[in-house]
């Protein structure tokens, strides 16, 4: 096992909406541009903001999510996510101490924190306060005293005046430095749809280059050799790389425009069972890849080109005769929506449906009420088999309606909503497809799945 000095900072927020991604994006860039090799996180359940931190620092961002990884799958990701890097950055989740309930900070940014022994820069948005943000701060500093907050960044300062009433306020009432100050810039603010950001990967090398100014400007307003010293002094992590196998049983996976959403983690851990992961477009593609053994389908945003994937008749049909032969299918609430029969947008005063893959007998109707819970299920029935306390979260703004009396589920949920009435989990032939994003930090997950494609390729 190697031991690596691999420094470590978590960005914090005091809310959700403060500007933690935007600033990452700006700290990522300056250590990017100090010469060191910068490997991102982002705390909590987020396939989107990771693929911003991967477009400044050039490395792969990944999630660290105590809820569905547990301790254990936490720690593994982050030491093999950060061998080779010479400091890691973490975007926080929501307000520093948000979790799971308002009694601990379970799954919170805070208990992270603690987890990596990292320290902390606090994020505070002061666009409608001056003096009262060293009173948010000081709450801050003395609500868990087992943190250690290294400085404060304050975003959105209006003018120089502003910056000096809370900068005064600062000296008088705190020790902790201010090691940031970013302007109020319109040019900050990136392009968004329902579910928060537009994917890095969607993006057009104009606007890439946009977010890549913006990150250097930001960068600029940071006073990170503030904090130099106290970054040198973190305990060392023991990191080993895990080793991959060399593929022999070919998955394929669905990334496009539609389908992006997808954990590393899930992807790596496929390949460490000996898979060789086979990417497909359901939008630009005319057929499933050749000799393959099951089929992944992640979520994203099929309704924003359903018109392409419904004209694209042939994927259609290669994934439908896929199913029927019994090839394993794992969808996940964008992968969902495609099987189901149709999706169905209102927009420019009239509803429009697309026509989609049809396996599971049910419509797709997209609406304007968020879904948002981590998850928990009892899962029977499926390729994964018996699952007594499955871990995952759910995130989406539609909903599955004529759904058909005699369809079956795999999962009952404890906690989340589900699909309906609190079950989640088409099956259909061998096919499972749910809203519930799933993470294989439990390892049962990736090994079942693999058998399902080796009983499929034995038949």
């Amino acid at each position: 096992m190697n031991t690596v000095d691999i420094s470590r900072i978590v960005v914090a927020g005091t809310t959700s909406g403060v500007g933690k991604t935007t600033i990452s994006m700006g700290i990522m860039y300056s250590l990017r541009k100090r010469g060191l090799k910068v490997q991102p996180f982002k705390v909590g359940p987020d396939f989107i903001d990771p693929s911003y931190h991967t477009l400044v620092t050039g490395r792969q961002s990944r999630n660290l999510d105590m809820w569905m990884m547990g301790k254990k799958g936490f720690l593994d990701c982050f030491v093999n996510a950060s061998y080779g890097a010479d400091i890691a950055v973490i975007e926080g989740v929501m307000g520093l101490y948000d979790g799971v309930s308002g009694r601990s900070d379970f799954a919170s940014t805070a208990e992270a924190a603690r987890v990596l022994d990292a320290p902390v820069v606090l994020i505070i948005d002061t666009e409608k306060a001056a003096r009262s943000v060293a009173a948010v701060a000081l709450g801050f500093l003395k609500f868990d005293k087992r943190l250690k907050i290294l400085g404060v960044i304050l975003n959105n300062i209006a003018s120089d005046k502003h910056a000096r009433l809370v900068t005064d306020a600062f000296k008088s009432k705190l020790k902790v430095p201010i090691i940031g100050i970013v302007r109020r810039n319109k040019k900050f603010k990136m392009e968004e749809r329902h579910l928060g950001l537009i994917p890095a990967p969607e993006l057009d090398e104009k606007n890439k280059r946009a977010i890549l100014r913006s990150a250097k400007l930001v960068s600029e307003q940071i006073y990170l050799n503030l904090i130099d010293d106290a970054l040198k002094q973190i305990p060392q992590i023991k990191i080993t790389p895990d080793r991959v196998g060399k593929g022999h049983l070919r998955i394929a996976i669905a990334i496009d425009q539609s389908f992006n959403f997808y954990y590393i983690d899930n992807l790596e851990a496929l390949r460490k069972q000996n898979v060789e992961l086979v990417l497909f477009s359901p939008v630009t593609d005319f057929q499933l890849p050749d000799n393959i053994s099951g089929i992944i389908i992640g979520g994203g945003f099929p309704e924003i080109m359903a018109d392409k994937l419904e004209h694209n008749q042939s994927m259609i049909k290669s994934v439908l005769k896929a199913a029927v032969d019994g090839i394993p299918i794992y969808s996940e609430c964008g992968g969902l929506m495609y099987l189901t029969k149709s999706i169905k947008e209102y927009g420019k005063g009239q509803w429009k449906k697309r026509k989609m893959v049809g396996l599971i007998d049910a419509d797709t109707s997209m609406n304007a009420r968020l879904t948002l819970n981590y998850t928990e299920a009892h899962s029977e029935g499926s390729f994964f088999g018996h699952i007594s306390r499955l871990r995952g979260h759910e995130f989406h703004y539609s909903e599955i309606e004529n759904i058909a009396s005699d369809s079956k589920f795999a999962h009952t949920l404890k906690r989340g909503k589900g699909i309906t009435n609190k079950e989640d989990g088409f099956i259909v032939y061998n096919s499972l497809a749910s809203y519930m994003h799933l993470h294989f930090a439990d390892n049962r997950l990736p090994e079942r799945l693999v058998e399902s494609c080796q009983k499929y390729l034995r038949r």
